[in-house]
């Protein structure tokens, strides 16, 4: 891919980001350096090596589901509420 002032001007406005001359300029010579560094990894001889997806083994934490008692009932709860229909908090339409 080349990187040139076109390009980066056409990221800048895709990414609604303003960017001076100067700034574009010093990004078009940054750009290419992580690129050409980067490519460095084109190098590297892969044939044969399994993908890595993971670093370190992961897994979930599972922990079983508790029902505790709370302190406030549902009627207390309720009376806190502006406006209640049918034992339900009644809020506005949002759509």
């Amino acid at each position: 891919m080349e990187v040139n002032q076109d390009t980066i001007q056409h990221l800048a406005k895709l990414s609604n980001f303003a960017l001076a001359d100067s700034e574009v300029a010093r990004l078009v010579t940054d750009i290419k350096e992580i690129v050409n560094y980067i490519s460095q990894l084109d190098e590297l001889k892969t044939e044969g090596i399994e993908p890595t997806y993971q670093v370190f083994e992961m897994e979930n934490v599972w922990r079983p589901d508790e029902i505790k008692a709370q302190e406030a009932d549902r009627d207390a709860l309720l009376t806190l509420t502006k406006e209640v229909e049918n034992y339900q908090i009644k809020v506005p339409k949002v759509l």
